[in-house]
């Protein structure tokens, strides 16, 4: 039965669309041979009951969801509530749903599509690595936003939008911007797995290239795969690990800024002056890094405006206003005080 709804299944039982929502949300004022029949319909229909009861009786139920991969960075806070605001304007609830990092963003998307009622799917962060076929699954619109993606199919269009910076020539901007200062020996703090830190770690190494210079292989330093990749406790234990190394660096660029900040606290606790003894470069532009002491040299991505170009962009497509688009937002090198001329 397709598109069921609360109507469709009290008709079938004979009974009112009220004792269908106690039912539903086990409610203690029913009989208990009725309520077991409802159920037996519902299942048998291969209905999933919305976990609103309210929403049940809509079939026009406005809904967008949310997954969140790596909640933890403030980047995705203040993209988030633009979201919420944008959402709220055009009259849509809307669905947040942190997705761990060892779940499938798809799995998670594909059981709240049931649940929800969505009408479309915003994905924040996380990894890309899903087929075709399993994207197909999902059937309503869904943008990727911050991930670098960029599949089209031979007519030049996708099945979905995708909106974010070119990780991989910003990256290379940050790096380029550190061998300008005559720093060599640049440390990268970067993720083993996933588009960002590939992309990320590409960028370093073409930067190097693009100066035929050999990039120094020894330091390019994974963060810990057992606690949030871009946390700041990650990048503390990171660049401690390899501050106690012994290795030689002037620089170090961690992939993000939330890395780079615990990256400072493990560089002053060593006993080492920023930028006069190791400069430490960041990526994203939080708002923490322009506050933090010294002030954090970063790339700066254009946060509000990727929010708001993600869920009005949603929205069209819903609306049937527009098709899908893959849209790369220019970033900004932000210089501050925590990167300076290398001094050995």
């Amino acid at each position: 039965m397709a598109e069921i709804t609360i109507k469709d299944i009290a008709k079938e039982c004979g009974v009112g669309v009220s004792t269908v929502s106690r039912a539903i949300n086990n409610h203690p004022d029913i009989n208990p041979d009725t309520k077991k029949m409802i159920l037996e319909v519902i299942d048998r229909a291969g209905f999933i009951p919305n976990n609103s009861a309210r929403n049940l009786k809509r079939t026009d139920a406005k809904c967008i969801a949310v997954l969140v991969k790596g909640i933890t960075n403030p980047l995705f806070s203040s993209m988030i509530k633009i979201i919420e605001e944008e959402t709220q304007r055009s009259r849509y609830a809307l669905v947040l749903r942190h997705v761990e990092e060892q779940e499938d963003e798809i799995d998670v998307a594909l059981e709240l599509e049931k649940e929800k009622r969505l009408r479309g799917i915003v994905f924040l962060g996380g990894l890309f690595e899903h087929s075709e076929e399993k994207l197909e699954k999902l059937k309503v619109p869904f943008i990727f936003s911050t991930i670098g993606v960029n599949i089209l199919d031979q007519s030049g269009k996708a099945d979905f939008s995708n909106i974010a910076v070119d990780d991989r020539l910003e990256s290379e901007k940050m790096t380029e911007h550190l061998l300008g200062l005559g720093h060599r020996k640049i440390a990268l703090i970067t993720e083993r797995s996933g588009p960002i830190g590939s992309l990320r770690t590409q960028g370093y190494r073409e930067a190097y290239a693009r100066r035929k210079l050999e990039a120094p292989e020894n330091l390019i330093c994974f963060v810990r795969e057992d606690i949030d990749h871009y946390s700041m406790e990650n990048g503390y234990l990171t660049a401690k690990q390899l501050l106690e190394s012994g290795e030689e660096i002037t620089a170090i660029f961690a992939v993000s800024d939330s890395l780079a900040i615990g990256v400072c606290r493990a560089v002053l606790e060593a006993g080492k002056r920023i930028p006069e003894d190791i400069s430490v470069a960041g990526y994203d532009g939080i708002e923490m890094g322009e506050y933090y002491n010294p002030k954090l040299t970063t790339i700066k991505q254009p946060v509000e405006e990727m929010a708001k170009k993600t869920i009005r962009l949603l929205l069209d497509v819903i609306g049937e206003r527009k098709e899908h688009q893959q849209i790369v937002f220019p970033a900004e090198l932000v210089v501050r005080e925590s990167t300076g001329p290398c001094k050995k």
